[in-house]
């Protein structure tokens, strides 16, 4: 009788078995997803072996050096200048001035939505913010020539030129704006009630508990959302090839004409060049500094993120 009931007591407390028999469609989507991975791995390092295959025929040119590259500020490829701070110069400006336009903007819109906002509000502003979003570039490039240019000249005089880069920021700036203002929102929108509640518990006001409290709590999110809102920016095309200019010029004013990375490319590869030229080959060595200051950015947003990320048991 006492071995019967040691043998109950073993069986009672022997652990569960939880494993199931998995369904064949569940391993076909597990199939699915993890050559959705691969592929995606695989198309990056092909990306990344293209640019490097093509970028070191660029560099394996007698006349080409790095200190050529890095170290001056003229980039005419086809008479040996090679300084690409040229087109650096410019990509950072137009950045800058997006995200000096887009982040309060963004950050304001995020906080109303969040905390201000009803529901019938919400369901009026953030569609309208979403068709920014769905606009085509082109057209945002033409809205910064034909529209925001002009306005400016009234304002700026002679001092600006037909193409600059400020124009082309702020209209930057306008298409970015859904983006940040998404993400800051769902950032904000991720922070525990209990933490508003306490707030106002200690007599906290709505507006210092939105920028005291909330705000903070979401720091994490909302400097994700500036990186990628950056990224988006150094990346963006037919604004600024419609816009900014079309010669490289090294020049950090905002009202100068200045050829940015990308559209640099689009309007040299639009041409007639020979295969192995120093003119082609100099187009990968671009995309490869583009590709290298974008992975930069985003290893910055990773850490921003895992940093300041708040953690809510």
């Amino acid at each position: 009788m006492k071995q019967e009931n040691i043998t109950a007591e073993n069986k009672a407390f022997r652990p569960l078995n939880l494993a199931r028999k998995i369904s064949p469609a569940e391993s076909a989507i597990q199939v699915l997803l993890f050559l959705a991975g691969i592929l995606s791995i695989f198309v990056t390092v092909a990306i990344v072996y293209e640019l490097g295959k093509e970028a070191m025929l660029f560099f394996t040119n007698p006349d080409v050096t790095l200190g050529k590259f890095l170290g001056t500020t003229k980039w005419q490829p086809g008479i040996g200048q090679y300084g690409i701070w040229a087109l650096v110069s410019a990509t950072l400006v137009t950045s800058f001035v997006a995200i000096f336009i887009s982040l309060p903007l963004g950050l304001a819109a995020a906080i109303y939505l969040s905390e201000y906002a009803s529901f019938k509000s919400r369901s009026i502003l953030k569609p309208i913010l979403e068709v920014l979003a769905g606009i085509p570039t082109v057209v945002y490039g033409y809205f910064a020539l034909l529209f925001v240019t002009p306005i400016l000249k009234a304002i700026f005089g002679d001092q600006l030129q037909v193409y600059n880069m400020l124009s082309a920021g702020i209209v930057m700036g306008i298409m970015i704006l859904p983006l940040i203002s998404s993400m800051s929102e769902d950032a904000l929108s991720a922070v525990p009630r209990s933490l508003r509640e306490a707030a106002y518990a200690m007599g906290a006001t709505k507006v210092e508990t939105s920028l005291q409290v909330v705000v903070p709590a979401a720091l994490s999110g909302i400097g994700a959302a500036l990186i990628v809102g950056i990224s988006r920016a150094v990346g963006e095309t037919m604004i600024v090839a419609v816009a900014s200019g079309s010669g490289p010029n090294f020049s950090f004013n905002p009202l100068d004409a200045a050829e940015t990375m990308t559209g640099h490319i689009a309007r040299i590869s639009g041409g007639d060049l020979s295969y192995n030229s120093i003119d082609y080959t100099s187009l990968f060595a671009i995309a490869m500094m583009l590709f290298l200051l974008t992975l930069v950015l985003n290893l910055i947003s990773q850490w921003v993120v895992s940093r300041f990320r708040e953690r809510y048991e």
